[in-house]
């Protein structure tokens, strides 16, 4: 990626360039430049500039490969000058007679029309040129234009995305703007605070009483859950509780044992090496196996959201918990269905309650937000329309 491509693409996401414009303004100059390029080709002559340019793009390019070569007295020079001679006098008589700067190939063939050439005379044989470079020149400042757009668009389409999550951003923060702050969130808080108080008690009773065979078998069910999201064991781990009888140990037992002496462990287990590896190795992980992903977050998510992290956790639960915790995990459910609850207005209260800082209220109070939220939509309107447009390829 070019530098300035690389600048287009940092810039885009602050919303200005290095000079103040915006993508928007960046793409416009841009495409400016284009049709300021386009147009001078064309006062000086449309396809014909193309033809001059490549005709001095050819000359510069034998008097670059024959400088070295062409100068000097001694054989091989001269027969390289002989070369380079034919091969320009061949080039010149091939152009038309009506060629954008044709004088000018010819005054470059006389500077090398001699028996002998320095370096001095391919200088001459350049400034020769001059007056066909401007030709190469016009279509080099439009190529340049034409990578300069292919750039902006980029920069601009990255802005359009940035633009996209802040507007999200501050639709989320007027829609908690909106919320009712004196609304009764208790009346959601306390059935999800008592499903979460019994859930943690019943997985602590769990750990205790199953073998950490059967646990590593609720965790390895978890992945296909997308809301339950336990981390699952390292492979050795759970090969070792697998496949070795201490599987059938407690994972409390196992962490117990772990801390034994070798000599003592030979009473508990075949390999007391094999269980210090495994186990002691990895008492975090077997100490974070707890009920955190079968909870309710609070503040919870929308209704659809929650309605499905309750359908994903509760075969889990039923598997760890009683009757009970299963209940309270069906009532949950039952809040996002009744329309007397009021799920989505209390939800709403409870997410800005918790997530609104006293700056973000006081903007949404003075109208600040709106008002950049207009203007972020704005922006992003006038962005689309600009990236519709076809540009030269």
């Amino acid at each position: 990626m070019s530098e300035r491509a690389h600048r287009a693409g940092v810039e885009a996401g602050s919303g200005s360039g290095a000079d103040g414009q915006s993508p928007l303004e960046v793409l416009e100059g841009a495409r400016r430049r284009f049709e300021d390029a386009d147009q001078r080709i064309a006062d000086a002559g449309g396809d014909a500039v193309a033809e001059a340019a490549e005709a001095y793009r050819d000359a510069t390019e034998l008097l670059d490969d024959y400088v070295d070569r062409a100068t000097g007295t001694g054989r091989e020079n001269f027969k390289a000058y002989v070369e380079l001679e034919g091969q320009f006098d061949s080039l010149v008589s091939e152009l038309p007679d009506d060629l954008k700067g044709r004088e000018a190939f010819e005054e470059a063939l006389d500077a090398i029309d001699k028996r002998r050439l320095s370096e001095s005379d391919f200088e001459r044989a350049h400034e020769a040129l001059e007056p066909a470079a401007r030709y190469a020149e016009l279509l080099e400042e439009r190529e340049a234009a034409r990578e300069a757009i292919d750039e902006a668009r980029t920069a601009a389409a990255k802005r359009r995305r940035v633009l996209a999550d802040e507007i999200s951003e501050r639709e989320r923060l007027v829609e908690l703007g909106e919320a009712d702050l004196e609304a009764p969130v208790e009346e959601l808080r306390e059935p999800i605070d008592a499903y979460n108080e019994a859930i943690k008690t019943a997985f602590e009773e769990y750990r205790v009483e199953m073998s950490a065979h059967e646990v590593f078998e609720l965790l390895e069910r978890s992945r296909w859950y997308p809301f339950v999201d336990y981390e699952q064991p390292p492979d050795d781990l759970a090969t070792y509780v697998r496949e070795d009888p201490a599987g059938e140990y407690t994972i409390p037992e196992l962490l117990e044992y772990a801390n034994y002496s070798r000599s003592k462990l030979e009473h508990y287990v075949s390999s007391a090496d094999e269980l210090k590896r495994r186990v002691a190795t990895q008492q975090t992980f077997l100490d974070g196996i707890d009920a955190d992903p079968l909870t309710i977050p609070w503040p919870p998510g929308e209704a659809g959201v929650l309605r499905r992290r309750v359908r994903e956790c509760r075969p889990f639960v039923e598997r760890v918990a009683d009757e009970d915790a299963v209940a309270k995990l069906r009532s949950i459910r039952r809040l996002t269905t009744d329309p007397e609850f009021e799920y989505d207005r209390l939800q709403t209260a409870a997410q800005a309650v918790a997530q609104l800082s006293p700056d973000e209220r006081e903007r949404l109070a003075d109208g600040r937000v709106a008002d950049k939220l207009e203007s972020l939509r704005d922006e992003r309107a006038r962005l689309e329309e600009a990236l519709e447009v076809e540009d030269p390829i």
